[in-house]
């Protein structure tokens, strides 16, 4: 860290500070499902004054900042308890995609209104028997050469804010015949058409973040495809390691965040004088600190399945403080408050962390992986 990286905290510190006041401060905290079209104005401001695509080449509307000024973004963002924002998907995921496989039509039609956050993406991924191995697609697209449009068929299911997205990019299978990672192509799909229904999925929160999708002749322009007909896998991938990039410090401070205060509650309730939980809130703050370490130590050494390692870590640490939070709450933890299905802030971590060992592959394939292409092990046997 040099000085010029310490002005940088000071700047983000103090923007935060002066603007996260007024309405804004009531979104703080919100996540989910919360206010989403007040986070979506808030995000709206961000990117009025330069804080979104932070990362990205200054041609393509971004500041071109160094992994170091991201991360003190992220982290200052955080614990300034600032609303969770409603564009990860396009700014942090397809954006980047783009700049690297995207043409100068998909670019100059795509960067500019992901980054104003004028419109939102979601991802086309999962698949009823698809779900971490994403190989297994079955959604169909074939090349309507008349009208030169990609026509979809096939089903996608847990996906992210459809519900609000614009767009969907999608994985399909556009060679006849193919099968795992061949024949697949990366297209973009806008949502609002007579060939996409949209269902939202129930969560055990309550709440709807979740959708199927159903693609029934859906239609794109032939030109909505990232890379080559085929080359879908490669794009997809690379895709998925924007994902794990320097956000994931930001959401580490939110989990001490947590953490502190859990154990502020803890203290508070007495919980804390009971030595078994007492012991149990030590080892997941020393787990928390191996994890921070490890999540830094990924963004700066290339070491084969770090990913995938960082994946499992806070994954798990996260369900178990969950489980943790529930414990130190007690018996009034097993009930809601209200008439309605009110969750408190530690129910509602402990039923969606149940999630985190599933979504963005599920902690078996993220073994798999790593026994089967960093290790060197025998593949699995597949049915």
């Amino acid at each position: 860290m040099n000085s010029d990286d310490d002005a940088f905290r000071e700047q983000v510190r103090a923007w935060l500070a002066e603007h996260l006041v007024g309405e804004w401060a009531a979104l703080k905290g919100a996540g989910g499902s919360e206010a989403y079209e007040e986070r979506r104005a808030w995000n709206r401001l961000l990117a009025d004054h330069g804080w979104t695509c932070l990362g990205w080449p200054k041609e393509h509307g971004g500041r071109a900042l160094s992994l170091t000024k991201q991360a003190i973004f992220h982290e200052e963002y955080a614990r300034a308890g600032a609303p969770e924002t409603v564009n990860h998907l396009g700014e942090q995921l397809l954006g980047p995609t783009l700049i690297e496989f995207g043409t100068d039509e998909q670019k100059a039609r795509f960067l500019p209104v992901i980054r104003t956050v004028d419109e939102l993406w979601c991802q086309g991924y999962s698949e009823p028997g698809a779900g971490s191995d994403l190989a297994a697609v079955k959604t169909r697209a074939v090349l309507d050469v008349a009208a030169d449009e990609w026509v979809i068929d096939g089903q996608k299911v847990w996906t992210s804010w459809a519900h609000e997205a614009d767009w969907i990019f999608v994985i399909a299978r556009t060679e006849p015949g193919s099968s795992r990672h061949s024949g697949l192509s990366f297209l973009l799909v806008p949502l609002d058409q007579d060939g996409v229904e949209i269902r939202p999925i129930e969560q055990i929160t309550g709440d709807s973040e979740f959708n199927e999708v159903f693609f029934t002749g859906a239609r794109t322009p032939a030109s909505m495809i990232v890379g080559e007909p085929g080359d879908g896998w490669r794009v997809a991938m690379a895709l998925l390691g924007f994902e794990r990039g320097v956000s994931v410090l930001g959401q580490h401070v939110g989990f001490e965040s947590e953490l502190n205060d859990l154990i502020d509650l803890a203290r508070a309730n007495g919980a804390l004088d009971d030595p078994v939980l007492r012991d149990r809130l030590a080892e997941q703050s020393a787990e928390f600190e191996v994890m921070r370490v490890n999540a830094v130590r990924s963004l700066t050494e290339a070491t084969p399945g770090a990913d995938n390692v960082a994946k499992l870590v806070w994954a798990g640490w996260h369900r178990r403080l969950g489980e943790l939070a529930m414990e130190v709450c007690g018996a009034s933890s097993l009930t809601a408050d209200g008439e309605a299905y009110d969750l408190d802030r530690w129910q509602r971590l402990f039923l969606f962390s149940r999630a985190d060992t599933l979504y963005g592959g599920s902690d078996e394939i993220q073994r798999n992986i790593l026994a089967e292409r960093v290790l060197g092990l025998p593949k699995e046997a597949r049915g």
